[in-house]
């Protein structure tokens, strides 16, 4: 999996977690449509099964409405993405 994909869709995540607790919705939505787009790339590169679950959990939670769920859920998967990018061998 291309790590830039990866690493903007964690940016991404935090960006909204960032934009809910400010109460900023147009802002949260803008990055969500955002991650969307990350997350439609990386379907088309090589993923393991790791991957290819966090990516579908990552997917039901942006179709949540923005709250306190949400923002937490976003700022779980942000590290965990991060750490997958940037620690595995993949």
């Amino acid at each position: 999996m291309d790590k830039i994909t990866l690493l903007s869709l964690s940016n991404d995540l935090k960006r909204i977690v960032t934009s809910i607790q400010r109460g900023s919705n147009e802002n949260s939505q803008r990055f969500t449509q955002e991650a969307k787009h990350w997350l439609e790339a990386s379907e088309t590169l090589k993923q393991n099964d790791y991957l290819t679950s966090l990516l579908k959990k990552i997917k039901v939670t942006l179709n949540k409405k923005d709250g306190l769920e949400k923002a937490e859920d976003c700022l779980m998967y942000s590290v965990l993405i991060q750490n997958h990018a940037l620690f595995s061998s993949n």
